[in-house]
């Protein structure tokens, strides 16, 4: 299996594309830029979203569904939001099609055009405030804690799966509140439950910071993230919570009446973290035999190989698999027994590795007769034989160090790859050189960050949360500065 797999250092993209589509994560569709994801995939997805939403519902939160469809004048009523999805609208103009009476098969009907155009939802910002309008009329209303799980359309002329299609799936909250401060503790909460799934559940440690004003969200007044870097010394944004200040409720005249009586405009928070999540689990943890997968969010979480000749012990092993997958199961923990007889072990063996299983148990019959089990774990590869009187025991407590110790590699290595530079000529050598975050002085002036992007490709990801205050020279202009900010070449 391993072989058909590009490896990281030949070419990482294509190692990239061959693990999602090798591992039956996803493929591409008969439509240009978006993908169909498979069962093992959608099953990964559903793990991580059912993992997320009971973290939303612990927080108070609801779920709620808007609609695909928003009125274009709904888009051109927030300036900032408007020209922030423009580029990525797809838009629909009639509601029929018709056989062309000249012959040429299915055409538009030009008799079935839409009164208002209807934009496919990139984001729901705008459909959502303008039905918040009238669900709000007083502090008591207040607040509305509402998600939804959805699919977007943003029309990407450059796509590559999971990271970046025209169609993908994601989760969007949507608050509304009756001050300013309810709002920022919202967007803030709601940044620490993003990265306490990535840092708990995907094994992917996070920076958590605040972006600068050029890489804000189109509308907001504040867009806080995480920050996660991939094996290739790349930055990926993995998640964003935007304090929105009053610009939605303004937009789309949305007031209540507060307890002094007075007639106020709401606050506003956004928050959302897609599909894009897959990707990044795939370039933190996996390797060049590959996928490898946090025990917590994996499809599966143990396989169970049988090996024997004959019908016999194919009984005797299949009744010992059974005890051991009963008593997983009731744990919780995700098991199969693959007794598929159309396959030989040793392809079982390379097929799991290559989906990521983080353990396997290979059992046979003379490992029955010694009362053994061989345990792989496939975060490490390391191979044991254990007792079968604990292996289930055993297997659990496996599990929650594999999880654990994938954290702990992935933060290893984004240890080793901040590096503090003071001049350009160090930036740019760190850049091409090493990868990862760039700790560097910034003079603060978009100007400057769009010269070095310009200059190098590697945007300014974030300024730390809590971030220490120095002086310094920009790296850039020599202008004063008091903090750093962390610079990366980005997916």
């Amino acid at each position: 299996m391993s072989k058909e797999i590009t490896s990281r250092e030949q070419d990482y993209s294509q190692w990239y594309n061959d693990l999602v589509i090798k591992g039956s994560l996803a493929d591409y569709s008969a439509v240009r830029g978006c993908m169909v994801i498979k069962p093992y995939g959608f099953a990964l997805w559903e793990n991580m979203r059912d993992a997320l939403d009971k973290m939303f519902k612990d927080t108070g939160h609801v779920n709620a569904y808007f609609p695909l469809f928003i009125p274009k004048s709904f888009l051109s009523k927030e300036a900032a939001h408007v020209e922030g999805f423009a580029k990525e609208c797809a838009v629909v103009t009639h509601y029929r099609l018709m056989n062309d009476p000249n012959g040429g098969g299915i055409v538009v009907d030009p008799e079935a055009k839409l009164e208002e155009e209807l934009i496919v939802r990139p984001t729901s910002e705008t459909i959502i405030w303008n039905t918040y309008k009238d669900w709000i009329q007083s502090y008591r209303d207040l607040p509305i804690l509402v998600n939804q799980w959805a699919n977007v359309v943003r029309w990407e002329m450059r796509t590559r799966l999971f990271l970046r299609t025209a169609e993908f799936l994601w989760q969007e909250g949507h608050t509304a509140h009756a001050t300013p401060e309810e709002a920022i503790a919202e967007t803030r909460q709601m940044l620490e439950v993003y990265a306490t799934f990535a840092e708990e559940f995907m094994a992917l440690p996070v920076i958590r910071g605040v972006k600068t004003e050029s890489e804000r969200f189109a509308g907001a007044v504040d867009t806080y993230c995480i920050e996660a870097l991939m094996q290739d010394g790349k930055a990926l944004q993995a998640g964003t919570s935007h304090f929105l200040g009053q610009n939605f409720a303004k937009a789309f005249d949305v007031k209540f009446l507060s307890k002094e009586n007075q007639l106020e405009y709401v606050w506003a928070t956004s928050w959302g973290v897609s599909t894009r999540l897959i990707g990044a689990l795939v370039m933190a943890h996996s390797d060049d035999d590959g996928l490898v997968l946090p025990p917590k969010i994996a499809p599966l979480q143990v396989v169970i190989v049988p090996i024997y000749k004959g019908d016999e012990q194919k009984a005797q092993i299949g009744a010992k698999a059974d005890e051991i997958m009963k008593g997983l199961k009731a744990l919780g923990i995700r098991v199969k027994y693959d007794d598929n007889d159309n396959a030989r072990p040793g392809w079982k063996f390379a097929e799991h590795e290559l989906k990521g299983v983080p353990v396997r148990l290979a059992l046979g019959a003379r490992d029955l007769a010694n009362n053994l089990v061989e345990v792989a774990r496939r975060d490490t590869k390391a191979k044991e034989s254990i007792s079968l009187d604990g292996v289930v025991e055993h297997i659990e407590k496996l599990l929650v160090d594999i999880q654990q110790s994938m954290y702990n590699k992935a933060a290893a290595y984004r240890e080793e790859h901040i590096t503090k530079v003071d001049s350009w000529e160090e930036f740019e050598k760190v850049l091409d050189e090493k990868g990862g975050f760039v700790s560097a002085h910034w003079d603060g002036t978009a100007e400057t960050e769009d010269a070095i992007k310009e200059k190098t490709k590697a945007t300014i990801r974030c300024i730390p949360l809590n971030n220490t205050q120095e002086d310094g020279k920009c790296i850039l202009t020599g202008k004063p500065s008091k903090e750093r900010v962390l610079f990366a070449r980005a997916y």
